[in-house]
Protein backbone atom coordinates (compact mmCIF):
# COMPACT_ATOMS: atom_id res chain seq x y z
CA UNK A 1 0.00 0.00 0.00
CA UNK A 2 2.84 2.32 0.61
CA UNK A 3 4.44 1.94 -2.10
CA UNK A 4 1.07 2.64 -4.35
CA UNK A 5 0.88 6.01 -2.27
CA UNK A 6 4.03 6.81 -3.16
CA UNK A 7 2.91 5.73 -6.96
CA UNK A 8 -0.07 7.43 -7.23
CA UNK A 9 0.92 10.71 -5.85
CA UNK A 10 4.19 11.18 -7.66
CA UNK A 11 2.11 10.03 -11.11
CA UNK A 12 -0.25 12.97 -10.52
CA UNK A 13 0.94 15.64 -8.08
CA UNK A 14 4.86 15.62 -9.55
CA UNK A 15 6.69 16.06 -12.45
CA UNK A 16 3.53 15.99 -14.10
CA UNK A 17 4.20 16.45 -17.88
CA UNK A 18 2.89 19.66 -20.01
CA UNK A 19 -0.41 19.90 -20.69
CA UNK A 20 -1.35 18.91 -24.44
CA UNK A 21 -4.70 21.05 -24.81
CA UNK A 22 -4.42 24.42 -23.10
CA UNK A 23 -6.16 27.78 -24.69
CA UNK A 24 -3.58 28.44 -27.51
CA UNK A 25 -4.77 25.12 -29.14
CA UNK A 26 -8.52 24.83 -28.51
CA UNK A 27 -10.26 24.75 -31.62
CA UNK A 28 -13.21 27.53 -32.14
CA UNK A 29 -16.35 26.84 -29.82
CA UNK A 30 -18.70 28.85 -31.92
CA UNK A 31 -22.28 27.58 -31.67
CA UNK A 32 -21.05 25.13 -29.17
CA UNK A 33 -23.04 25.30 -25.32
CA UNK A 34 -21.56 23.82 -22.26
CA UNK A 35 -22.65 23.82 -18.83
CA UNK A 36 -19.88 23.63 -16.03
CA UNK A 37 -21.07 23.23 -12.07
CA UNK A 38 -19.40 25.79 -10.12
CA UNK A 39 -18.19 27.71 -12.82
CA UNK A 40 -17.44 31.04 -11.26
CA UNK A 41 -14.60 29.92 -8.99
CA UNK A 42 -11.11 28.12 -8.70
CA UNK A 43 -10.95 25.81 -11.71
CA UNK A 44 -14.28 25.72 -13.18
CA UNK A 45 -13.88 29.52 -13.39
CA UNK A 46 -10.55 29.22 -15.20
CA UNK A 47 -12.44 26.92 -17.35
CA UNK A 48 -15.19 29.25 -18.28
CA UNK A 49 -13.27 31.41 -19.04
CA UNK A 50 -10.79 29.34 -21.20
CA UNK A 51 -14.51 28.53 -23.41
CA UNK A 52 -15.66 31.59 -23.30
CA UNK A 53 -12.42 32.93 -24.99
CA UNK A 54 -13.07 30.47 -27.98
CA UNK A 55 -16.41 32.03 -28.09
CA UNK A 56 -18.12 29.14 -26.81
CA UNK A 57 -21.64 29.84 -24.54
CA UNK A 58 -21.31 28.50 -20.94
CA UNK A 59 -23.71 28.20 -18.65
CA UNK A 60 -22.33 28.42 -14.84
CA UNK A 61 -24.50 26.47 -12.42
CA UNK A 62 -24.53 26.94 -8.69
CA UNK A 63 -26.21 29.34 -5.99
CA UNK A 64 -24.23 32.91 -5.79
CA UNK A 65 -25.70 34.60 -8.72
CA UNK A 66 -23.60 37.12 -7.29
CA UNK A 67 -19.98 35.48 -7.81
CA UNK A 68 -21.17 34.43 -10.51
CA UNK A 69 -21.85 37.88 -11.94
CA UNK A 70 -18.38 39.11 -10.70
CA UNK A 71 -16.85 35.74 -12.08
CA UNK A 72 -18.34 36.78 -15.81
CA UNK A 73 -17.39 40.48 -15.62
CA UNK A 74 -13.99 39.68 -14.93
CA UNK A 75 -13.92 36.94 -17.70
CA UNK A 76 -15.23 39.48 -19.80
CA UNK A 77 -12.95 42.23 -19.51
CA UNK A 78 -9.92 39.70 -19.74
CA UNK A 79 -11.42 38.43 -23.18
CA UNK A 80 -13.09 41.74 -24.86
CA UNK A 81 -13.05 39.99 -28.14
CA UNK A 82 -14.95 37.47 -28.06
CA UNK A 83 -18.30 36.08 -29.26
CA UNK A 84 -18.96 33.74 -26.66
CA UNK A 85 -22.21 34.10 -24.02
CA UNK A 86 -21.84 32.95 -19.92
CA UNK A 87 -25.11 32.51 -18.66
CA UNK A 88 -26.06 31.96 -14.82
CA UNK A 89 -27.96 28.36 -14.20
CA UNK A 90 -29.36 28.54 -10.53
CA UNK A 91 -29.10 25.33 -8.50
CA UNK A 92 -27.93 23.99 -4.79
CA UNK A 93 -26.51 20.59 -5.17
CA UNK A 94 -27.30 20.28 -1.29
CA UNK A 95 -30.88 20.42 -2.11
CA UNK A 96 -32.49 17.81 -5.10
CA UNK A 97 -35.60 20.04 -5.67
CA UNK A 98 -33.08 22.67 -7.29
CA UNK A 99 -32.42 20.67 -10.31
CA UNK A 100 -35.36 20.50 -12.41
CA UNK A 101 -36.12 23.42 -12.27
CA UNK A 102 -32.39 24.37 -13.25
CA UNK A 103 -32.91 22.04 -16.11
CA UNK A 104 -36.29 23.28 -17.38
CA UNK A 105 -34.72 26.55 -16.86
CA UNK A 106 -31.94 25.66 -19.60
CA UNK A 107 -33.76 23.60 -21.96
CA UNK A 108 -36.18 26.39 -22.23
CA UNK A 109 -33.40 28.40 -23.63
CA UNK A 110 -30.87 25.87 -25.64
CA UNK A 111 -31.57 23.33 -27.91
CA UNK A 112 -28.03 21.85 -27.52
CA UNK A 113 -25.74 20.66 -24.55
CA UNK A 114 -22.26 19.99 -26.16
CA UNK A 115 -20.48 18.88 -22.85
CA UNK A 116 -21.81 18.50 -19.02
CA UNK A 117 -18.85 19.74 -16.75
CA UNK A 118 -19.21 18.33 -13.30
CA UNK A 119 -16.67 20.65 -11.34
CA UNK A 120 -18.62 21.03 -8.43
CA UNK A 121 -17.93 19.54 -5.36
CA UNK A 122 -17.54 19.69 -1.12
CA UNK A 123 -14.94 18.36 0.21
CA UNK A 124 -14.30 17.40 4.36
CA UNK A 125 -17.56 19.63 5.56
CA UNK A 126 -18.09 19.14 9.62
CA UNK A 127 -18.56 15.71 10.82
CA UNK A 128 -22.96 15.05 10.13
CA UNK A 129 -23.06 17.62 7.64
CA UNK A 130 -26.11 16.66 5.28
CA UNK A 131 -28.33 17.91 2.76
CA UNK A 132 -31.39 19.05 2.75
CA UNK A 133 -33.49 15.90 2.21
CA UNK A 134 -31.06 14.22 5.02
CA UNK A 135 -28.34 12.58 3.18
CA UNK A 136 -24.20 13.06 3.99
CA UNK A 137 -23.80 16.24 2.22
CA UNK A 138 -20.48 15.07 0.14
CA UNK A 139 -23.09 12.40 -1.08
CA UNK A 140 -25.66 14.33 -2.14
CA UNK A 141 -23.06 17.40 -3.75
CA UNK A 142 -20.72 15.01 -4.95
CA UNK A 143 -22.99 12.24 -6.06
CA UNK A 144 -26.84 12.21 -6.59
CA UNK A 145 -27.23 16.10 -7.33
CA UNK A 146 -25.08 15.89 -10.67
CA UNK A 147 -26.27 12.42 -11.08
CA UNK A 148 -29.97 14.04 -10.99
CA UNK A 149 -28.73 16.78 -13.05
CA UNK A 150 -26.87 14.70 -15.77
CA UNK A 151 -29.64 11.88 -16.16
CA UNK A 152 -32.27 14.83 -16.50
CA UNK A 153 -30.03 16.43 -19.48
CA UNK A 154 -29.75 13.03 -21.32
CA UNK A 155 -32.60 14.16 -23.86
CA UNK A 156 -30.57 17.29 -24.80
CA UNK A 157 -27.28 14.73 -24.54
CA UNK A 158 -28.89 12.68 -26.72
CA UNK A 159 -30.34 14.93 -29.78
CA UNK A 160 -26.92 17.07 -29.63
CA UNK A 161 -25.15 13.83 -30.51
CA UNK A 162 -27.14 12.79 -33.22
CA UNK A 163 -25.80 15.74 -35.04
CA UNK A 164 -22.38 15.77 -33.54
CA UNK A 165 -19.31 13.99 -34.69
CA UNK A 166 -18.90 10.62 -32.76
CA UNK A 167 -18.04 11.11 -28.54
CA UNK A 168 -17.84 15.35 -29.15
CA UNK A 169 -20.56 15.52 -26.86
CA UNK A 170 -19.82 14.48 -23.27
CA UNK A 171 -20.17 14.24 -19.73
CA UNK A 172 -17.36 14.32 -17.47
CA UNK A 173 -17.37 13.80 -13.63
CA UNK A 174 -14.54 15.26 -11.36
CA UNK A 175 -12.99 12.37 -8.99
CA UNK A 176 -9.61 12.91 -7.14
CA UNK A 177 -6.49 11.28 -6.11
CA UNK A 178 -8.01 10.45 -2.49
CA UNK A 179 -10.44 8.29 -4.07
CA UNK A 180 -7.59 6.24 -5.31
CA UNK A 181 -5.62 6.34 -1.53
CA UNK A 182 -9.03 6.42 1.19
CA UNK A 183 -12.10 5.14 -0.60
CA UNK A 184 -13.02 1.41 0.45
CA UNK A 185 -12.88 -1.40 -1.65
CA UNK A 186 -14.77 -1.18 -4.84
CA UNK A 187 -14.56 2.17 -4.34
CA UNK A 188 -18.05 2.39 -2.60
CA UNK A 189 -19.38 0.05 0.16
CA UNK A 190 -22.79 -0.53 -0.02
CA UNK A 191 -25.75 -1.83 2.56
CA UNK A 192 -28.24 -4.50 2.16
CA UNK A 193 -30.12 -1.68 0.87
CA UNK A 194 -27.69 -0.91 -1.94
CA UNK A 195 -27.16 2.94 0.02
CA UNK A 196 -23.42 3.82 0.71
CA UNK A 197 -22.31 3.43 3.75
CA UNK A 198 -21.10 6.54 6.18
CA UNK A 199 -18.12 6.27 7.58
CA UNK A 200 -16.67 8.14 10.73
CA UNK A 201 -13.89 9.77 8.92
CA UNK A 202 -15.26 12.76 6.44
CA UNK A 203 -11.55 12.35 4.29
CA UNK A 204 -13.23 8.37 4.01
CA UNK A 205 -16.32 9.65 2.79
CA UNK A 206 -15.04 12.45 0.35
CA UNK A 207 -12.68 9.72 -1.22
CA UNK A 208 -16.25 7.45 -1.53
CA UNK A 209 -17.93 10.06 -3.31
CA UNK A 210 -15.18 11.04 -5.32
CA UNK A 211 -14.89 7.40 -6.58
CA UNK A 212 -18.61 6.79 -7.03
CA UNK A 213 -17.58 9.47 -9.58
CA UNK A 214 -15.54 6.79 -11.18
CA UNK A 215 -18.42 4.77 -11.00
CA UNK A 216 -20.58 6.74 -12.57
CA UNK A 217 -18.72 7.76 -15.72
CA UNK A 218 -18.42 4.24 -16.25
CA UNK A 219 -22.17 3.26 -16.25
CA UNK A 220 -23.50 6.18 -17.72
CA UNK A 221 -21.09 5.21 -20.44
CA UNK A 222 -22.21 1.90 -20.71
CA UNK A 223 -25.98 2.75 -20.59
CA UNK A 224 -25.47 6.06 -23.24
CA UNK A 225 -22.67 5.34 -25.55
CA UNK A 226 -24.71 3.83 -27.82
CA UNK A 227 -26.41 7.26 -28.53
CA UNK A 228 -23.17 8.50 -29.26
CA UNK A 229 -22.08 10.35 -25.46
CA UNK A 230 -19.00 9.93 -23.80
CA UNK A 231 -18.37 9.58 -20.05
CA UNK A 232 -15.43 10.37 -18.17
CA UNK A 233 -13.80 11.13 -14.97
CA UNK A 234 -11.06 13.07 -14.21
CA UNK A 235 -8.73 14.03 -11.26
CA UNK A 236 -8.09 17.64 -11.97
CA UNK A 237 -5.04 17.69 -9.74
CA UNK A 238 -3.84 19.12 -6.32
CA UNK A 239 -4.73 22.48 -6.83
CA UNK A 240 -4.70 25.87 -4.54
CA UNK A 241 -8.48 26.83 -4.74
CA UNK A 242 -11.33 27.20 -2.11
CA UNK A 243 -12.28 23.25 -2.06
CA UNK A 244 -10.11 22.90 0.77
CA UNK A 245 -11.91 25.36 2.81
CA UNK A 246 -12.54 22.70 4.93
CA UNK A 247 -9.32 20.81 5.80
CA UNK A 248 -7.81 20.75 9.23
CA UNK A 249 -4.72 22.92 9.67
CA UNK A 250 -2.06 20.24 9.17
CA UNK A 251 -4.06 19.05 6.20
CA UNK A 252 -4.10 22.14 4.51
CA UNK A 253 -0.34 22.61 5.09
CA UNK A 254 0.10 19.74 3.17
CA UNK A 255 -2.45 20.20 0.35
CA UNK A 256 -0.41 24.17 -0.14
CA UNK A 257 2.63 22.17 -0.64
CA UNK A 258 1.66 20.07 -3.48
CA UNK A 259 -0.72 22.70 -4.53
CA UNK A 260 -0.59 23.79 -8.29
CA UNK A 261 -2.61 26.64 -9.67
CA UNK A 262 -5.89 26.57 -10.83
CA UNK A 263 -5.50 27.34 -14.19
CA UNK A 264 -3.76 23.60 -14.69
CA UNK A 265 -6.68 21.70 -13.16
CA UNK A 266 -8.52 23.62 -16.15
CA UNK A 267 -6.29 22.02 -18.48
CA UNK A 268 -7.15 18.91 -16.70
CA UNK A 269 -10.83 19.65 -17.47
CA UNK A 270 -10.45 20.17 -20.80
CA UNK A 271 -8.95 17.47 -21.91
CA UNK A 272 -10.97 15.50 -20.55
CA UNK A 273 -14.08 16.94 -21.88
CA UNK A 274 -12.94 18.77 -25.36
CA UNK A 275 -9.43 16.66 -26.39
CA UNK A 276 -9.58 14.95 -29.62
CA UNK A 277 -7.62 12.01 -28.25
CA UNK A 278 -10.32 10.40 -26.43
CA UNK A 279 -13.10 8.72 -28.41
CA UNK A 280 -16.28 7.14 -28.01
CA UNK A 281 -14.92 3.44 -27.09
CA UNK A 282 -12.62 4.93 -24.49
CA UNK A 283 -15.74 5.53 -21.93
CA UNK A 284 -15.27 5.29 -18.64
CA UNK A 285 -11.82 6.54 -19.35
CA UNK A 286 -9.68 8.56 -16.09
CA UNK A 287 -8.30 11.28 -16.81
CA UNK A 288 -5.18 12.39 -14.48
CA UNK A 289 -2.55 15.92 -14.71
CA UNK A 290 -2.89 17.93 -16.84
CA UNK A 291 -4.49 15.68 -19.35
CA UNK A 292 -3.71 12.03 -19.62
CA UNK A 293 -5.12 8.29 -19.89
CA UNK A 294 -4.73 7.74 -15.88
CA UNK A 295 -6.77 4.36 -15.98
CA UNK A 296 -3.45 2.35 -15.46
CA UNK A 297 -2.79 4.09 -11.83
CA UNK A 298 -6.11 3.22 -10.24
CA UNK A 299 -6.68 0.54 -8.00
CA UNK A 300 -7.14 -2.69 -9.01
CA UNK A 301 -10.05 -2.86 -7.21
CA UNK A 302 -11.49 0.23 -8.86
CA UNK A 303 -10.46 -1.05 -12.26
CA UNK A 304 -12.13 -4.43 -11.59
CA UNK A 305 -15.46 -2.66 -10.26
CA UNK A 306 -15.28 -0.41 -13.47
CA UNK A 307 -14.81 -3.61 -15.61
CA UNK A 308 -17.63 -5.76 -13.77
CA UNK A 309 -20.48 -2.98 -14.46
CA UNK A 310 -20.09 -3.76 -18.14
CA UNK A 311 -21.84 -7.32 -17.73
CA UNK A 312 -22.24 -8.01 -14.03
CA UNK A 313 -25.75 -6.69 -13.40
CA UNK A 314 -24.66 -7.07 -8.85
CA UNK A 315 -21.49 -5.08 -9.83
CA UNK A 316 -20.74 -1.98 -7.10
CA UNK A 317 -21.05 0.58 -9.95
CA UNK A 318 -24.46 -0.76 -11.38
CA UNK A 319 -25.86 -1.12 -7.62
CA UNK A 320 -24.72 2.49 -7.00
CA UNK A 321 -26.37 3.91 -10.11
CA UNK A 322 -29.92 2.07 -9.02
CA UNK A 323 -29.88 3.54 -5.55
CA UNK A 324 -28.77 6.80 -6.96
CA UNK A 325 -31.57 6.33 -9.33
CA UNK A 326 -34.06 5.41 -6.51
CA UNK A 327 -33.16 8.56 -4.76
CA UNK A 328 -33.44 11.18 -7.09
CA UNK A 329 -36.77 9.53 -9.04
CA UNK A 330 -38.82 11.94 -7.34
CA UNK A 331 -37.15 15.06 -7.84
CA UNK A 332 -36.94 14.77 -11.48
Amino acid sequence: MSQFFARNTILQSFWIPNPVLTEENLPDQTGKVHIITGGYSGVGKELTSILYQHHATVYVAGRSQEKASKAFQEIKTKNPSSRGRLEFLSLDFSDLTTIKAAVDDFTSREKRLDVLVNNAGVMTPPSGSRGKQGHELQIVTNCLAPFLLTKSLIPILRQTAAQSAPGSVRITWASSLVANLLSPAGGVRLDDDGAPMVASNQQNNYAQSKAANNLYAAEFSRRYSSDGILSVSFNPGNLGTDLQRHLDPLSKLTAVLISHPARYGAYTELYAGWSPDIKLEDGGMFVIPWGRNGNDVLRRDLQKSIEDCKTDENSVARRFWLWSDEQTARFA
